[in-house]
């Protein structure tokens, strides 16, 4: 049997179904849909040099990297990479290849660092710290049981504060693009992020297909939103959270835990069974937050980072 790596086919379902089910099964965690796969490969702002790649065996996607260039970030020359083989079908050479192939195509794109998410288990931190890799930031999945478990009394709506949904932005979303600008400058992590193309934000993320608008709830005040918590689901029982966050001017007023729990209380009312979310190990704020909310943590990543000579 033959393990060989070649390019993901956006538009042919059995390619964007075998990523998604790779996904699913290594990193059950986190939402992909073939829609969603399709979606990022055919939306991603052409200066992020994204290139999907799929390891196969016998016609059978085992492993995925997804390939690119960070490059809303405010330092150049940053690759991302991050591989997953299906768990029944790792010890074949499939991880190795796909680093191969995603490290060789990001040194030719320029890249003169790369970050990978690494799941934290002795495996997988071996693999990458036999490439080369070495250990940085860690960050946390979290899981709640909506269908068991009782969530918090919803706390007051403070005045002057109004909830809406992202339907409710449908004609005009800039205000919620201005508001993930803002927050996304104060979000700890390895890469520091600034959204300023508009209109690559619509293609990208309003367009998303696990967007859910609906589920999506804001806090605005004086009509504006100052807080928000982004809903994913895949149209069944999946639901993740994709960001929250809250406006400088603000804070400390607990409006991300009130449009967490309003986001989730509704989910819970149209049949979602389970809740998953993320958090970097140094966000005190909102994993206490999520603690309050019932979050349990499932699973823990680490960034490996490896600079180029």
């Amino acid at each position: 049997m033959t393990v060989i790596v070649r390019d993901l086919r956006p538009d042919v379902p059995a390619d964007t179904e075998g990523f998604a089910r790779v996904r699913h099964l290594a990193l059950p965690y986190i939402l992909f849909t073939s829609d969603s796969i399709r979606h990022d490969a055919l939306h991603m702002p052409p200066e992020a040099r994204y290139r999907p790649l799929v390891a196969e065996e016998d016609g059978e996607v085992i492993g995925t990297a997804q390939v690119h260039l960070a490059h809303d970030s405010t330092e150049p020359g940053q690759g991302l990479v991050n591989i997953y083989v299906r768990p029944d079908r790792t010890g074949r050479g499939a991880g190795g290849l796909l680093l191969r192939a995603a490290e060789e195509y990001l040194t030719a794109q320029g890249a003169t660092r790369l970050l990978s998410w690494v799941l934290d288990e002795p495996g997988n931190r071996a693999f990458a710290e036999r490439h080369g890799y070495r250990g940085s930031r860690s960050a946390h999945f979290l899981r709640l049981d909506l269908a068991g478990s009782c969530l918090p009394p919803v706390p007051k709506t403070p005045p002057g504060v109004e909830l809406r949904t992202a339907a409710d932005f449908a004609d005009d979303p800039r205000p919620l693009f201005e508001l993930d600008a803002e927050t996304m400058l104060d979000e700890p992590g390895d890469v520091d992020y600034e959204l300023t193309d508009y209109e690559a934000w619509v293609e990208q993320y309003w367009k998303h297909p696990l967007l859910d608008r609906d589920l999506t709830v804001a806090a605005c005040a004086g009509g504006r939103p100052v807080a928000f918590s982004v809903a994913y689901t895949d149209g069944g029982t999946g639901y993740t959270t994709a960001m929250t966050g809250t406006a400088r001017s603000h804070r400390g007023r607990g409006l991300a835990k009130l449009t967490k729990i309003h986001s989730l209380y509704r989910a819970r009312d149209t049949g979602v069974t389970e809740a998953f979310t993320g958090n970097d190990a140094g966000n005190a704020p909102m994993i206490a937050i999520n603690r309050w909310l019932g979050y349990e943590v499932c699973a823990t990543e680490v960034r490996h980072v490896r600079e180029l000579a």
